[in-house]
């Protein structure tokens, strides 16, 4: 049997796929990135796509770092989740789903951004042409449920934010949602967070980069886990077996 280990851990990291993203933020460069802070886990969360997960997945390889396979979505109520997934078919049928939920609408690269698919050195490949910055029409409740019925774990976003946040545009964590956990911004105040919403205190709590340049990227939130995959993650947020998560301070 696996003895339990301490794992440095980011679950919010974005590539040039997102349109937000500095160009910098290539595979080989995301990899070098997490070494050099002493990550172990990460997630490539890009805006409504996971098209270049599997590069990032293959410039790891040999290093250490494991890369799972997610996607940031934004609600039809503006609220944005972490949707973290095990496999590339896992993520590769959720974005069928997100896709088909997006408007019909092409990106303006010159106004919101690029949207680059890369390979594993970061060599171009192709511009996805979606609107990938644009609410789709699912609801929470609707992501929620949908990401865990593929298996997955879903994760509501830098709660502490005023705007694109299940606390900001709610005002509150709908009864019954069955999120993974909440997600803290990198330098949000816990404190302040459970002043603001009395009863967070019992909801797992995770703190991410949402990394959008490489300086963003830190060992912000730490797992004791026995392998770095999502359903010990999962015991992890859930507190069970002897696996917990903690914030870095």
């Amino acid at each position: 049997m696996a003895a339990l280990r301490m794992l440095r851990l980011d679950l919010h990291i974005h590539t040039v796929l997102s349109p937000c993203a500095e160009v910098e933020m290539i595979p080989p460069l995301i990899v070098r990135r997490a070494q050099e802070v002493g990550l172990e886990l990460i997630a490539i969360t890009d805006h409504h796509a996971a098209e270049n997960v599997e590069a990032v997945q293959r410039a790891a390889i040999g290093s250490g770092l494991t890369v799972l396979p997610g996607m940031e979505v934004q609600t039809r109520e503006e609220a944005h989740i972490l949707c973290l997934f095990d496999t590339l078919e896992q993520v590769g049928r959720w974005q069928e789903i997100v896709y088909e939920s997006l408007p019909r609408a092409k990106n303006r690269p010159e106004m919101l951004g690029p949207q680059f698919v890369v390979d594993e050195t970061g060599e171009f490949v192709r511009e996805n042409e979606r609107l990938l910055l644009a609410s789709t029409a699912l609801t929470t409740e609707a992501v929620v449920a949908q990401v865990r019925d593929l298996g997955g774990l879903a994760i509501a976003s830098h709660v502490d934010r005023p705007s694109f946040s299940l606390l900001g545009n709610l005002g509150f964590v709908p009864p019954g949602l069955a999120l993974a956990g909440l997600e803290i911004s990198a330098r949000g105040n816990v404190d302040q967070l459970y002043g603001q919403h009395p009863g967070l205190e019992s909801w797992p709590l995770i703190r991410s980069s949402d990394a959008h340049c490489l300086a963003d990227m830190q060992a912000w939130t730490t797992a004791t886990l026995k392998e770095p995959t999502l359903a010990e993650l999962g015991l992890a947020l859930r507190g069970s077996q002897g696996r917990s998560i903690a914030l870095v301070a």
